[in-house]
């Protein structure tokens, strides 16, 4: 089979494929034969050298597919060979064939493509994850999103808008803005407004309630100004930077404030699976409904992953980047 391997740390360029064999699911796995798999960030980040893989994962690139079940391995009762699935994947994604737990594999929602679904993995366990399991965002809640028009941004957007939850999103120019409002959020415009300043006179001063962060250090005074009382902050990226610089520690205390973060690809096996089923529980029936469908900006064969990453780099797409695979 053909999988895409990282050459070398570097540009899209050092994206290689490769001949292997095709790899056999072990007790607890499944072989799925991939014919959609998701562009990430931390794919890009990963094949820079700045997200390397934890030990014992497929240092190739690749963390969301679609497809059919190939092979089960032993102990397998919930999948058989044929079944449409989507998956999050320990890498190895970008490739004809990918063995995954078959805890993070689900069936793909009634009605989606192979392409739908090979977006929906990624951002969705991680959006589910950070902020409805840790950041407890609820019915009523005000949330800010950071990157709106972002895979994660997106996602955010349809479920906040799915589960009652009044959502700022900030994005840079207008066409990000109207496709933020389209999805049923409150658009900011970074480059010409103060998010601070835009959600505390909006809200009445109350500020946000749940804060879903891909920025990091440059946000990070900012976000603690925006947050309303007894707020969640939730710290998934570091575009702006890993160090949050005079930082005021007042400000936390003084609004009860939780600070916090997570990454996906540390999670166990079991922590991963519980969020697979809360995900089958909780949005598949929106999904089957043809609610919070990923939005795809653009796909490229598998043999093109290298363009895809240069999308995903220059900034301007809006939703998410998939690979289609032979």
């Amino acid at each position: 089979m053909t999988e895409v391997r990282i050459a070398h740390h570097g540009g899209p360029d050092a994206l290689q494929p490769h001949l292997i064999e095709v790899p056999s699911p072990a007790p607890g796995e499944i072989l799925i034969r991939v014919r959609a798999a998701g562009v990430n960030r931390p794919d890009v980040l990963q094949r820079a050298g700045n997200y390397p893989p934890p030990p014992g994962a497929n240092p190739a690139p690749g963390l969301e597919v679609s497809g059919t079940v190939a092979a089960i391995g032993a102990g397998v009762t919930r999948f058989a060979a044929g079944d449409a699935v989507c998956a999050l994947s320990n890498g190895g994604g970008y490739a004809q064939f990918c063995v995954v737990p078959a805890g993070q594999a689900l069936p793909i929602p009634q009605g989606l493509s192979f392409v739908q679904a090979a977006a929906i993995p990624e951002t969705f366990f991680t959006v589910w994850a950070n902020l409805f399991q840790i950041g407890r965002a609820h019915k009523g809640d005000i949330a800010l999103i950071h990157g709106g028009t972002s895979g994660i941004g997106t996602t955010a957007l349809m479920l906040c808008r799915e589960f009652g939850i009044r959502t700022f999103a900030t994005a840079g120019g207008e066409e990000k803005c109207a496709a933020i409002r389209e999805l049923g959020g409150e658009a900011i415009n970074y480059r010409r407004e103060a998010f601070a300043d835009v959600v505390l006179a909006r809200t009445d001063r109350h500020g946000a309630d749940v804060i879903l962060d891909i920025m990091g250090g440059n946000y990070f005074n900012d976000n603690l100004a925006t947050l309303a009382r007894d707020g969640r902050l939730l710290v998934i990226g570091f575009l702006g930077g890993p160090i949050a610089e005079r930082v005021d520690l007042r400000a936390i205390a003084q609004k009860r404030a939780v600070v916090t973060g997570s990454t996906m690809r540390t999670r166990t096996a079991q922590e991963k699976a519980a969020i697979a089923d809360a995900l089958q529980a909780h949005v598949w029936p929106a999904l089957s409904q043809r609610r919070c469908v990923p939005i795809i900006h653009a796909t490229y064969p598998l043999a093109r992953a290298a363009d895809a990453h240069r999308t995903m780099e220059s900034g301007q797409h809006i939703g998410k980047i998939v690979l289609e695979v032979d």
